[in-house]
């Protein structure tokens, strides 16, 4: 078939979205990868990992918790075959399915993309001698005392922080370093189980509450002040392909604390303009390769404040929340296309356009309960309708979900804007104008 005809047809398919004839297409002319791909059905935005594996070539086994019967047909349709286990946490299991599919093709890749599954992944990854993102860069990545010393070694700005279940060493480091204190899980996510220490007081009921004395191990951190935020790449052998920096409003911490706030994050479309990012640029490069991350998307959290810039931690897998939608409305990309191209071909073929910023705020209701309704939707509507992306507003009789629940658990606004600026303003008059009603 002459190429001409070969790439019309590519074209064709890829615009009606017929991935399964595309692939079918793309095996002709380019060498297939066999993928196995960890917990397809939940959350709903997992099957775009899905997707952009059969668009880049790949065949696709997926292995997850829910029953097949479960998964839509156009899910179904993208899988080569789906295994069912209890848990994709439990590594006996997993590796079980792992060597059953291994024992009917070769495994070219075995991708997880979930913050609790990346480290059993990858003992099972190791088992079964897949290459990948190794044990220790996993551990690295999970560990926040562990990883904090890797990258004070490598001269990289971290608060002092210590991992301790004694309590004794753990009141010797506060003695060392004085209020205020973070504590939160060795190897948790977001704010979940983090908490702020003033005093005595505040720090003894938040180790009580880790179960320290118990068993539990915590890692205790010196409080940084200043702004947060995020700084998320794709990586191929340890060198960024694509670079993201988003802005929270508030730092999560507060955000996750506080009813009153309608909390944000605005991704900037900033990052290339000279000066403005480069610390953060190069202290993200350097902390990819002292955590030998190869292959991978990866979210690091950063603060910036009196003491400058500090790494705050890092995980090898997309940010949450649905961030790269964002990246993808404000860029022209479609980043699960762009990660499955570095994962299977090592290579990417898109470029970030920094045509908009883009943002979400989170509308909190005004108390728990179930959804009554709204106020000021409509407004808001007519003054932007042209930069709302899409929208969440839960029917009425909807059960509300904690303040801690995070960005996307109740409502919410997502919006984009060439101005930075403008669009933070414009996400602002939204968490001022909607109100979400409950009883």
């Amino acid at each position: 078939m002459p190429d001409w005809i070969m790439l019309a047809l590519i074209i064709m398919l890829l615009a009606k979205q017929d991935l399964v004839l595309y692939q079918n297409l793309i095996s002709k002319v380019a060498p297939s990868m066999n993928v196995i791909f960890v917990e397809p059905f939940f959350p709903n935005n997992q099957r775009e990992f899905v997707r952009g594996l059969v668009q880049a070539g790949a065949t696709v086994v997926a292995i997850g918790e829910t029953h097949r019967d479960a998964l839509d047909s156009q899910l179904r349709d993208w899988l080569y075959d789906y295994i069912q286990v209890p848990s994709v946490c439990d590594e006996t299991a997993m590796t079980q399915a792992v060597k059953f599919v291994q024992s009917k093709m070769w495994v070219d890749r075995l991708e997880a993309t979930i913050e609790a599954h990346i480290m059993p992944i990858a003992k099972v990854r190791e088992t079964c001698t897949i290459p990948g993102i190794s044990v220790e860069t996993s551990f690295l990545c999970r560990d926040k005392p562990a990883m904090k010393q890797v990258l004070r070694d490598a001269e990289v700005p971290c608060a002092q922080s210590i991992g301790s279940g004694d309590t004794d060493e753990i009141l010797q480091f506060v003695r060392n370093v004085g209020y205020p204190l973070i504590v939160k899980p060795r190897s948790g996510a977001g704010a979940s189980g983090t908490f702020k220490v003033t005093n005595d007081h505040e720090l003894n009921a938040a180790l009580n509450q880790s179960n320290v004395g118990r068993g539990g191990n915590v890692a205790v951190e010196e409080f940084i002040e200043g702004h947060e935020g995020f700084y998320d790449t794709i990586t191929i052998d340890g060198r960024i392909v694509f670079e993201f920096i988003t802005h929270y409003y508030p730092n999560v911490l507060e955000a996750m604390r506080h009813r009153w706030i309608s909390p944000q994050f605005i991704t900037t479309n900033r990052i290339d303009s000279v000066g403005d990012y480069e610390e953060i640029k190069q202290m993200g490069s350097k902390v990819i390769n002292a955590l030998n991350i190869g292959t991978s998307a990866t979210h690091m959290e950063w603060f910036y404040g009196p003491k400058g810039l500090k790494f705050s931690e890092i995980g090898c897998r997309p940010p949450g929340v649905k961030a790269w939608d964002l990246y993808n409305i404000a860029n022209d990309l479609d980043l699960y296309h762009q990660w499955a191209l570095a994962v299977t071909h090592g290579q990417t073929t898109g470029i970030a356009s920094r045509r908009f910023s883009a943002g979400i705020i989170a509308l909190r209701p005004e108390r728990d309960g179930h959804i009554t309704g709204y106020s000021g939707a409509e407004e808001i509507e007519q003054r932007y309708g042209h930069w709302i992306t899409d929208f969440h507003l839960p029917s009425p009789g909807t059960p509300t979900q904690g303040v801690e629940a995070g960005y996307m658990a109740n409502a919410y606004v997502r919006m984009k804007h060439p101005d930075y600026d403008h669009l933070r303003s414009m996400l602002d008059d939204v968490g001022r104008t909607i109100k979400v009603h409950a009883n």
